[in-house]
């Protein structure tokens, strides 16, 4: 098990129970994958360096997972499609 940072955008349009669904939906990834969520955290809507998908803002969650190395591979594609995910970044700590 390796520690892992991920960081996501969310559509600035969404409200707060989709937002919360999205949430739910990368942590129940993490979870079903044997990880562990050490903390999340909803940094909300911040206006990003540069435009992506025409929005010039976007909402920004944190989340500290431990979670076995092979998922991080499969992590990454489950992100990219889910469409209201404009950005990620996922870094071993």
């Amino acid at each position: 098990m390796r520690n892992y940072e991920v960081v996501y955008i969310i559509h600035p349009d969404l409200d707060e129970t989709a937002v919360n669904a999205i949430i739910e939906k990368v942590q129940g990834w993490i979870t079903e994958a044997g990880g562990t969520i050490e903390n999340t955290e909803l940094w909300g809507k911040r206006r990003m360096a540069y435009i992506i998908r025409k929005q010039r803002e976007g909402q920004y969650v944190y989340v500290q997972a431990t979670m076995p190395p092979a998922f991080s591979n499969e992590l990454d594609p489950n992100l990219r499609l889910t469409e209201p995910v404009m950005r990620y970044l996922i870094v071993a700590k």
